[in-house]
């Protein structure tokens, strides 16, 4: 390529980013107060002297937008633009020409041996180590018929997995050469299937930057992103030029013919950049003040997201990416849905003050594309703006931060909890008070990412973030946690046997609550991240999963999976018009009744630690009565008559302080019968049902 005078056209900017047409490539940029933009050609990830295509802007501008065709060129090229413009940073412009910029549209990111994120920081060029922009053919996959699985909200679990951390422990037993990678997903998902999960959740694949973190760390979440468009390399067993993101379609091609759905934990609220004084490696080079939110008096970088910079989601510009961004994961990389981290941040104006109709969460809310996406936002940010319950929009989701810390609270036996413990089981109406219709605008968790692990919230009292080189300053202090007696690992059984059982309570509050559930990777076999609660640099088997369990992760594993059975079949009947009758519809289209160790007399005192409730189906034949029992001592609770158009007594199902197998029978087993009595040991959880069994033994025999 190098020293051959390429033929070029003027080019268009109908599409940004790369586009291949007509035997060249179209490149189209928005640089709105660029004086000077110059296209790099590189012929390899290595190149420091590619071929350079001065834009000649009279025939090579249009308005705002900067574009050429270059001729001869196709899927596999590496690029990437210089910008000159005013260096004003006091304006809020940091135009350098110097600095070698990924296109903000570009769907691969290609790194060089010797990448230094930090080059494009310090002044000078940093074309001996910059991050390539790769053109691709995405028009050019053969999908084999690809169909969506689109599982209803009310049948839907969603399991939040790292798509590194989940193979890259030898123990998964998956290939060497796929640990970490897309590929090697695939191969865990009979795992998946097996445990009953509909959708896995993946921790951020945008490319991210694997150096934007401490000294001597690594990204390991990858809430650092480089690009909205393009797919992490790092994670892909094929690094040919393109292989990233056809492993990535791959992936989401094998868990789709598995039923299983694709959600992406999506970063439209800051990028890898930083702070002022942080690397120009893309959006900061090309229009600062459009792609950020800047304090309207020093023009600096706000800090909403707490990582350095705010994306300004209100500029149309970067209103359009977004949306862009999303219709490219759903139209070419088929996935089903999107999870947005600190989404908040998409309701503040480009002062960064809070919009009442924000533009960017309604044009999202809205779009005909993405209108059977599977939306979830995680409603607040690091600034402090907290709309759980409030976002605008109809279709959000919501990660229920209050179910996670009530439901917490209640089952290690804190006054003032029942009455918000009974709210989170039900949905949350005090919450979701305009949603009745919607029962699952809730997200239920109990555990995710973000925080200990299930295993170490009732292991530990405090964090013990020692490794991330913090001086276990960083991660949250506020956990809801209780080590029940010894802080982190013992041999005492007692203590042990007791952590499981609160492990088991939590689990089955998660899942027998009206919403939609949502597992933390490797809770169902007690992963440990030793007290680390913000465990985002540790790229190691601190996160990793461990695949080899003992006892308690095995014992663990059977309960969760025959609890998630009994969700999806025991409580997803099928009415006499065919239609599925799912757990929240059943429990909305019940008769509720609290009891307490009294039927029909629940206790909602401040000293109250114990509560039952029962629902009588109005579409089925059948009930059920559950008991949560967070005192220290056991309780015997009357139980309430079978309704009297039920035939049969009341049959036991799950008792957590019973020990496996007899903790939960499965499906297909006779189930215990219970008399009008039942005595709850301490901190324990139980489930009743009555009613009509039959079909579904059909189901797993």
């Amino acid at each position: 390529m190098r020293g051959v005078d390429m033929q070029t056209k003027n080019g268009h900017c109908r599409q940004l980013g790369a586009t291949i047409e007509s035997g060249g490539v179209n490149f189209s940029l928005w640089a709105r107060l660029a004086s000077a933009v110059e296209l790099l050609l590189f012929a390899s990830p290595d190149d420091v002297a590619p071929t350079i295509i001065k834009l000649n802007p009279k025939v090579n501008r249009t308005a705002y937008y900067w574009h050429i065709w270059v001729d001869g060129i196709g899927d596999g090229q590496l690029y990437g633009f210089r910008i000159n413009g005013p260096w004003r940073p006091y304006e809020g412009t940091r135009f350098d020409p110097q600095k070698v910029l990924l296109d903000p549209y570009g769907v691969l990111v290609n790194f060089p041996h010797n990448y230094d994120r930090m080059a494009a920081a310090r002044v000078g060029s940093n074309m001996h180590c910059c991050a390539k922009s790769v053109v691709v053919d995405i028009h050019n996959y053969d999908w084999e018929g690809d169909i969506l699985p689109c599982h209803p909200l009310s049948r839907s679990v969603v399991y939040e997995l790292h798509v590194g951390g989940f193979t890259k422990h030898p123990s998964s037993a998956v290939s060497e050469s796929l640990r970490g990678t897309y590929a090697g997903l695939i191969e865990k998902i009979p795992y998946l299937k097996s445990l009953g999960i509909t959708a896995i959740e993946l921790l951020p694949v945008f490319q991210f930057d694997p150096q934007d973190a401490p000294a001597g760390k690594s990204n390991y979440w990858g809430y650092s992103p480089m690009s909205f468009f393009a797919p992490h390399h790092q994670y892909s067993s094929d690094q040919s030029r393109t292989g990233p993101i056809n492993e990535f379609r791959k992936m989401v091609k094998a868990l789709h013919r598995e039923g299983l759905e694709v959600i992406l934990d999506v970063v439209y609220n800051h990028t890898a950049e930083g702070a002022e004084n942080g690397p120009l490696f893309c959006f900061r080079g090309t229009d600062h003040e459009a792609y950020y939110i800047l304090d309207p008096k020093t023009r600096a970088d706000t800090n909403y997201s707490g990582c350095g910079n705010t994306l300004n989601g209100s500029h149309p510009v970067t209103k359009r990416m977004i949306v862009d961004s999303l219709r490219f994961w759903r139209e070419f990389m088929h996935v089903d849905g999107f999870r947005f981290d600190l989404a908040s941040i998409l309701s503040r104006d480009e002062d960064g003050n809070p919009l009442v109709n924000p533009p960017t969460l309604l044009a999202i809310d809205t779009d005909p594309v993405l209108s059977n996406c599977k939306m979830i936002a995680e409603a607040w940010d690091a600034g402090g703006l907290y709309q759980v319950g409030s976002l605008a929009g109809s279709r959000w989701r919501e990660w229920n931060g209050q179910f996670r810390d009530d439901v917490r609270d209640f089952i290690k036996g804190e006054e003032n909890t029942t009455r918000r413990f009974a709210d989170r089981m039900m949905g949350s109406p005090d919450i979701y008070q305009y949603h009745h219709s919607d029962p699952e605008k809730s997200i239920n968790f109990v555990t995710c990412h973000d925080g200990f692990t299930l295993w170490d919230l009732v292991s530990y009292n405090g964090k013990h973030n020692e490794a991330n080189g913090e001086n276990n300053c960083d991660g949250s202090d506020n956990n809801h946690s209780w080590n029940h007696g010894v802080e982190g690992e013992t041999d005492d059984p007692a203590i042990n046997a007791l952590r499981i059982r609160q492990a088991k309570n939590l689990m089955t509050a998660n899942l027998l609550s009206i919403g939609m559930p949502m597992l933390l990777m490797g809770d169902e076999l007690l992963r440990t991240q030793h007290g680390n609660n913000n465990a985002y640099c540790q790229d190691n088997e601190i996160s990793w999963m461990q695949w080899e369990t003992g006892p308690r992760g095995h014992d663990m594993f059977r309960f969760v999976r025959e609890l998630l059975k009994y969700r999806r079949y025991l409580f997803s009947r099928e009415r006499e018009d065919g239609s599925i009758l799912s757990l929240a519809e059943m429990l909305r289209r019940a008769d509720i009744c609290w009891h307490g160790v009294h039927s029909y007399s629940p206790d909602w005192g401040a000293k109250s630690h114990a509560l039952a409730f029962s629902a009588i189906s109005l579409d089925v034949d059948m009930a059920i009565y559950i008991i949560f029992n967070a005192y220290w001592d056991e309780l015997s609770f009357i139980l309430p008559l079978p309704p009297h158009d039920i035939e049969g007594c009341w049959h036991r199902v799950l008792d957590t302080s019973l020990p496996s197998p007899s903790d939960i029978i499965p499906i297909g087993e006779q189930l215990p019968e219970i008399g009008t009595s039942y005595l709850a040991k301490a901190r324990s959880a139980s489930l009743f049902a009555c009613g009509n069994f039959a079909g579904i033994e059909h189901h797993f025999l």
